[in-house]
């Protein structure tokens, strides 16, 4: 079966995206992209050998759920994305449930997204992208700023934000603009950091075959 990779959906996607949004308002985000890969990975961001910490999340139903009732002692690969009103997250998450999870329930490792969205959001995303697999809240940011990987979108971006519509504290649990860098961390059974890919560029994402390539190098 041929699968389209993420990098090729954003590029059609940014086609449509561009012209939609005009020359102004892309110009904003292209600014903002720059200057986060300019600034880089936080110094203080988590790395392979570290060990990532119990964190109390949010199920769709509201309820807290421990990290790990739901890697149950098995290795897993925690997805940290922006939120259901990013389209490259759902690009990213629909290709996960397409060509990755089936791939991981054979290997019996668990698959985990996180964002800092209200459990609504998680909702929306699971529905938007048919998602198989947990899509949980860390409605502080708590679990995010732990690992290191914490930011938020530059203030000319969320004026760009506003003029499309939305807000990005609308959609946080805790009413900030705060959200991960999109990461995708692989653990072992004993929540020891065996794979780390933080991207500082919100258009780009972590491709299925890296992550099944990491696992191979990890078991």
């Amino acid at each position: 079966m041929t699968t389209t990779s993420i990098s090729e959906q954003v590029d059609e996607f940014n086609v449509g995206f561009t012209a939609q949004i005009g020359p102004d308002l892309s110009a904003v985000f292209d600014r903002e992209q720059q200057d986060l890969k300019s600034a880089g990975v936080p110094v203080d961001a988590i790395a392979v050998g570290d060990i990532v910490p119990d964190a109390q999340l949010v199920g769709l139903d509201g309820q807290i759920v421990n990290l790990l009732s739901v890697t149950a002692g098995r290795p897993a690969v925690l997805v940290f994305y922006r939120g259901a009103w990013c389209p490259y997250c759902n690009i990213t998450l629909r290709t996960y449930e397409r060509d990755l999870r089936p791939e991981l329930d054979r290997l019996g490792v668990a698959l985990v997204a996180i964002s800092p969205q209200k459990p609504d959001g998680s909702t929306a995303a699971v529905q938007g992208g048919e998602l198989n697999f947990p899509v949980l809240s860390d409605p502080s940011n708590d679990f995010v700023r732990a690992l290191g990987i914490v930011t938020e979108p530059s203030a000319a971006a969320r004026v760009a934000h506003t003029e499309l519509g939305f807000d990005v504290a609308d959609s946080n649990a805790d009413s900030t603009a705060g959200i991960p860098f999109p990461t995708v961390i692989i653990i072992d059974a004993n929540h020891t950091v065996r794979f780390v890919d933080v991207h500082v560029d919100y258009t780009t994402r972590t491709e299925v075959p890296a992550i099944l390539k990491a696992l191979a190098f990890a078991s």
